[in-house]
């Protein structure tokens, strides 16, 4: 996490270690709730630190990992771990989008990377938490979520889910 002044100057800098969770070849999961405590962290470190005294903060910006899945239940609680964006479980799913809609859906080339092939390995594999899930969203929208309570999401990110339609911004 970067600390920054309004003329874009670094007031300080602080990170974490997380942790990778790779149970088998291919897989590629973090806790979400990892990553909201170490931004918490994170964030009282930068304020505690010396560098930010007596600053006013005025804003944030969240960056992070693009296409991870994550999904939660009508309580707001995740349902399992984050699918990152460079697992590749669910080549099986691409091939069924492809064979259904063609290599291309909404523009976007079909690949393991992207969070609807993703949603589908959970719908066959993980039927009983795929029943759960009430919304899903990308690793930075959880985290803007879980500190704000409101949800949002990018436009180029929400292209990369394969589920925006760029005719009708749906």
């Amino acid at each position: 996490m970067i600390a920054v002044n309004r003329q874009g100057n670094v007031l300080d800098v602080t990170n974490s270690s997380l942790s990778l969770i790779q149970e088998h070849n291919g897989y590629s999961e973090q806790d979400p709730e990892e990553w909201f405590q170490s931004t918490k962290d994170a964030i009282s470190s930068l304020l505690a630190s010396s560098k930010m005294k007596d600053t006013v903060v005025k804003g944030m910006s969240f960056s992070g990992q693009m296409h991870g899945l994550v999904m939660i239940d009508q309580q707001s609680n995740v349902l399992r771990n984050a699918i990152l964006w460079n697992d590749t479980r669910n080549s099986e799913q691409c091939k069924q989008i492809i064979n259904k809609l063609g290599n291309r859906v909404n523009g976007n080339p079909v690949l393991e990377g992207f969070t609807l092939p993703k949603m589908l390995w959970v719908q066959q594999h993980e039927p009983d938490i795929w029943k759960q899930v009430d919304r899903f969203m990308l690793p930075k929208d959880y985290l803007r979520y879980r500190l704000t309570g409101q949800i949002h999401m990018e436009y180029s990110d929400a292209a990369g889910t394969l589920l925006l339609d760029p005719k009708t911004n749906q």
